[in-house]
């Protein structure tokens, strides 16, 4: 066995500080189809961590199905029935879905958020730095994502805290300060049969439910309208199980990992310095630069897919039903793809990160807002700041799923 062989990415204590660059940097050079224990009842799985290998995986789903479940939780089939979305679906079915969704989240749609987006930014952040020292994530990087998505679902302005908290108590399913039942304790099989098996979800649901009664025949145009006035290109309408699924992915996908990716760049800049300096000087580029702080946070680890027959990749033979873990943070810093990887370069010109994906059915649909968020959010931002420092200790999510801050301490002198 190669000196790799006991290092797991299903030990969370690798990402208690964030995330653990330096093991992904070893696994590409020494193990790059790298088998990971885990604890029964799990199985273990492959990481893969080299851009190529996990462009090929992500282009190729009949191979490696996304419909065996995308988290590192192994489902049954009564589990799979109950808590498929979008993301857990593939072919005709997952392209269906998509259309339903897609016409409000590219370029020319989300390009008509610009103007609400300038006043939102300004109001958050003039909010935030009237207090000259404040938590970043609370007052800024949680505040502006969520009304976003407020706005999105045109559901009232004070549900953005309790969105939030659902957020917050699903996606840390591993975090013992945001988990109602954390995912491997044995009290979380009362919840088996819904997302994260968390109570949380329970409560989504109710949400979306009341929503979708209120909006049912009606000519709305926002997502939880499309939902349930729209019959899918397949002309399979979608179950009551569908459109809770569905809703809850919305509600997740559309706030954790842009706040994220907002708190990882402040950080990112405040640590270079140089980085923050030039776009002051040069804002025009701004735009570009937000493919590098797309880059080098790396808001989502992975997104599990499952071997469908026998299989080799990159010489190792992965058998049918094996768990394969494209890791996307690892393929960030590919240094043969980019140069010095972990240097944050806001002009690095190519930037062909795979933060969205890269490729394949399962590229991130909300990639054209997520960019129009971070540009506006940050030309605002930098524009207004002399330095910006971190004024504490930056706090971590718990988790190998989604590379989070839950806060982070800082202090702005303004110019």
């Amino acid at each position: 066995m190669n000196s790799m062989s006991s290092v797991s990415l299903a030990d969370l204590d690798l990402f208690e500080g964030g995330a653990p660059w330096k093991v992904f940097e070893d696994l590409r050079k020494n193990s790059p189809i790298h088998w990971n224990e885990e604890e029964a009842p799990n199985s273990g799985f492959y990481s893969v961590t080299r851009y190529h290998d996990i462009v090929k995986v992500l282009r190729d789903p009949e191979t490696f199905t996304s419909e065996r479940f995308t988290n590192l939780e192994e489902v049954d089939a009564e589990q799979e029935e109950a808590r498929r979305s979008l993301l857990e679906t593939d072919g005709s079915r997952h392209r269906a879905l998509r259309r339903l969704l897609q016409g409000e989240f590219t370029p020319q749609a989300v390009a008509r958020y610009a103007t609400f987006l300038r006043g939102l930014t300004a109001t958050t952040l003039d909010n935030a730095f009237a207090k000259g020292s404040f938590d970043f994530v609370e007052e800024v990087a949680s505040d502006f994502p969520i009304n976003v998505l407020v706005r999105l679902l045109d559901v009232p302005q004070e549900d953005a805290g309790q969105l939030i908290d659902w957020g917050n108590r699903m996606i840390g399913f591993d975090d013992p300060e945001h988990a109602d039942v954390l995912i491997n304790d044995p009290e979380s099989e009362k919840y088996r049969l819904v997302p994260f098996k968390s109570p949380a979800a329970l409560e989504v649901f109710e949400y979306g439910d009341a929503l979708a009664r209120e909006r049912k025949g009606k000519d709305g145009t926002d997502l939880i309208s499309r939902l349930v006035n729209t019959m899918p290109s397949d002309g399979v309408p979608l179950t009551d199980r569908d459109f809770h699924t569905n809703f809850l992915l919305l509600v997740v996908a559309g706030n954790e990992t842009t706040r994220h990716t907002i708190s990882h760049t402040m950080n990112n800049l405040i640590q270079n310095p140089d980085q923050l300096r030039f776009l002051q000087e040069n804002p025009d580029k701004i735009e570009w630069a937000v493919e590098e702080f797309l880059r080098f946070a790396s808001p989502v680890y992975h997104f599990r897919r499952t071997a469908t027959k026998d299989v080799e990749l990159n010489g190792v033979q992965i058998k049918t039903g094996q768990k394969v873990v494209p890791w996307f943070a690892s393929g960030n810093r590919d240094e043969t793809i980019f140069e010095n990887p972990n240097r944050m370069d806001v002009t690095r010109n190519p930037n062909e990160h795979m933060t969205f994906g890269r490729g394949g059915p399962h590229m991130c649909l909300g990639n054209a807002l997520a960019r129009i968020e971070l540009k506006i959010m940050f030309e605002d931002l930098i524009q207004r700041v002399d330095s910006v420092e971190v004024d504490g200790e930056i706090d971590y999510l718990r988790s190998n799923f989604v590379h989070g801050i839950k806060r982070m301490p800082v202090k702005v002198n303004l110019r």
